[in-house]
């Protein structure tokens, strides 16, 4: 089932805190990312059509932005959806297909929750302000919005513009324009209280 994100944490909001563990057997939380001018933090996973179409760009704004940490987190439930398991996030890494800064599993889901986040994949962008991220964007990664669709800029156009303007220094004023993919699969009775407005 495809789903829109919604709004639940608003700009200018704080990161909220996670610790959580990487594929790589490292745990993170978001002080491991505090030498960045920014973080991208991308709810996603490995099964999802919407996801996978937009791991390409993902891959390619970590590999582009030195100053932006690219952050995936996969919080769907493994047991209904074998292919996100931490063996098959793993995978994904292995293989190439993956190659965020991070990829992180949320088993709890706490985190997803936290973030209100909606579908795979949910992008946030926050900008460093001091000691703390600050959300500036919550949005698509670019106007294809389907597996098949082609964007009308290069992959990822829309979230680059957003980037570019935080690393420069100026404000975001980008309206907020949701992503669309599959729903998170929440465990069964785990759904978020927000979840019941969607």
């Amino acid at each position: 089932m495809a789903g829109e994100s919604t709004r639940v944490l608003e700009r200018g909001d704080d990161a909220p805190a996670f610790s959580l563990p990487g594929v790589d057997g490292e745990t993170y939380a978001l002080d491991d990312f505090a030498d960045n001018e920014a973080l991208l933090v991308v709810f996603t996973c490995n099964h999802c059509p919407y996801a996978k179409a937009k791991h390409p760009a993902l891959n390619a704004i970590a590999a582009d932005y030195d100053d932006v940490a690219v952050v995936g987190i996969n919080p769907n439930d493994a047991e209904a959806y074998p292919a996100d398991s931490v063996e098959g996030m793993r995978e994904e890494v292995e293989s190439g297909r993956i190659a965020y800064d991070a990829y992180l599993r949320d088993e709890s889901q706490d985190v997803a929750a936290a973030y209100g986040a909606v579908c795979t994949p949910d992008p946030y962008l926050f900008a460093r302000r001091g000691d703390a991220f600050e959300l500036v964007y919550h949005g698509r990664l670019d106007d294809a919005l389907t597996p098949d669709a082609d964007p009308s800029g290069d992959p990822g156009f829309e979230m680059r513009d957003v980037i570019d303007s935080v690393l420069a220094g100026g404000d975001v004023d980008a309206d907020f324009r949701p992503s669309r993919g599959c729903t998170i699969k929440w465990r069964e009775g785990n759904e978020p209280d927000y979840w019941d407005d969607l």
